[in-house]
């Protein structure tokens, strides 16, 4: 000061903040109607959308499912019952899923997302285009959710190896992202598919950082409007003709819908599909078993947008369970009460968590287990998912302090600042405890969790410990008869 005057020196009262991160920000990998935008190509790119118009103006609109009717000799799992006869649907081509996936994602709370093309209508699904989509994700900070609904269209093998790799990339490689695993054949009943998923599937590596859903669900994605004849392949319409002919009583009679079953073509007429829908109960049977097959969906999309609504609702810290599916009639199977015992608890830990329809409630998530279930420090959705978003909260902002003087001063303010932010987390019921010192504490110091030869090497070593909340998943009710007192 050369001047003679007053001088006023501001002096930072308050340590950096630390921002907690967000926590529901699905990236869904899948093939998509449109690859470019304008002249530039989208395939392989990861891509933030934050709506439903969004993603159709960018990415494109449903793909266009057709299916054989073939004739079958059993009522068991006959898709059309007309009269003794009996058929089924059989799809033809690729089973592209994402959109009608990204429209239960929306339906069910979810907000911003990546998405990843892996390819357009016109390519087969591959496992390798997932793989290359996964890699690119790697660029991105934001993502903490990992969604492939379409890894299910794959064959068995290349699904679970998919899924294993899913693991491997959410566990051991970004361990920022938590996976949504769909089981493959998760609506059939007639096969083992939750043991051949645990069978296929390794969680030794990274099974903390993802869980499983099981059945399929029964969904209104697809409205009966929706669908029409031009869903059926050439020989489906040909078929359906044969059925619909069939079923005429009298066909001098009823020469006007015979007229009109013959006018079934391969471009679509809607005054024909409209004539069809009021005149003839058995093609309206055949559009019913179209819409079903394609509402009979893999339930990855919805949960995370389970995720998305009680994150912004509750917390992170609160299990995503006992909630509530929108847009969802029915699971593909009933489970029961027995048989959930062996998808919550299992021998080799690989726990499925279960969606259940309950009378009067509708259809809800009814389990909030990670694949690592014999674990008593991950075996909870909501304990991993919280415990990540304090460790990458924490991180970026300690990203402030590198560099900076390896002294207590430094210790003080990254301690402190650690210390502020948890108790804000406690405050809104992230952390177990009735004070903040039973909920966390923080360590930084030369003796405490540094030596000399730490600080002389440039390591500064912060240890923070936490009670995270866990979920009361079992709740015992006794009830005992006690003497009359009066």
């Amino acid at each position: 000061m050369k001047t003679p005057g007053v001088y006023i020196v501001e002096k930072d009262a308050f340590p950096n903040a630390v921002v907690t991160v967000p926590t529901a920000v699905p990236a869904f990998i899948g093939y998509t109607q449109l690859t470019m935008r304008g002249d530039k190509s989208i395939k392989h790119e990861p891509f933030r959308i934050s709506s439903m118009l969004e993603f159709e103006t960018i990415f494109g609109l449903r793909h266009l499912t057709k299916f054989d009717v073939i004739e079958t000799p059993s009522q068991e799992h006959a898709d059309i019952v007309v009269a003794d006869q009996y058929y089924d649907l059989r799809r033809v081509g690729q089973h592209y899923l994402l959109h009608q996936a990204m429209h239960m994602f929306y339906q069910n709370g979810g907000g911003d997302c990546y998405v990843v093309c892996a390819g357009s209508y016109a390519d087969a699904i591959h496992k390798d285009d997932f793989l290359i989509c996964m890699q690119a994700l790697l660029k991105e900070q934001e993502p903490t959710l990992l969604v492939i609904p379409e890894a299910v269209s794959l064959s068995q093998a290349e699904c679970y190896e998919v899924q294993q790799q899913m693991l491997l990339q959410c566990g051991v490689v970004s361990r920022s992202c938590f996976a949504i695993l769909d089981v493959y054949n998760g609506f059939q009943s007639d096969n083992d598919a939750i043991a051949a998923f645990r069978q296929n599937l390794s969680t030794q590596e990274g099974g903390d950082f993802a869980a499983a859903y099981y059945p399929w669900v029964n969904t209104t994605v697809v409205s009966q409007h929706d669908v029409s004849y031009v869903n059926l392949s050439v020989s489906g319409k040909q078929m359906m003709q044969t059925i619909l002919r069939g079923a005429l009583p009298d066909k001098h009679t009823h020469a006007e819908l015979l007229a009109l079953i013959n006018a079934i073509n391969e471009e679509f007429d809607v005054s024909i599909d409209n004539a069809l829908r009021i005149s003839s109960p058995h093609y309206v049977a055949v559009i019913d078993a179209i819409k079903w097959h394609l509402n009979n969906l893999p339930p990855s999309s919805a949960i995370a947008g389970v995720y998305a609504l009680v994150d912004a609702h509750s917390g992170v810290w609160q299990a995503p369970a006992n909630v509530g599916l929108s847009a969802v009639t029915a699971p593909s199977l009933n489970i029961t009460h027995d048989d959930q015992q062996h998808l919550n608890i299992a021998v080799d830990g690989k726990s499925v968590n279960a969606i259940r329809a309950f009378p009067g409630e509708g259809v809800l998530v009814w389990g909030a287990r990670t694949l690592d279930g014999n674990s008593l420090d991950w075996r909870y959705i909501n304990v991993r998912r919280t415990m990540m978003m304090l460790e990458q909260s924490i991180s970026y902002a300690a990203k402030a302090f590198v560099f900076e003087r390896n002294e207590a001063a430094t210790w003080l303010t990254i301690k402190s600042m650690v210390q502020h932010f948890l108790t804000g987390i406690w405050k809104q019921g992230g952390l177990a405890g009735a004070t903040p010192e039973d909920a966390f504490s923080v360590h930084c110091g030369l003796g405490n969790t540094m030596t000399a030869e730490d600080i002389i090497d440039g390591r500064l070593r912060l240890r923070v410990l936490v009670a995270v909340t866990r979920p009361a998943e079992f709740i015992e009710i006794t009830v005992e008869q006690a003497m009359q007192s009066a």
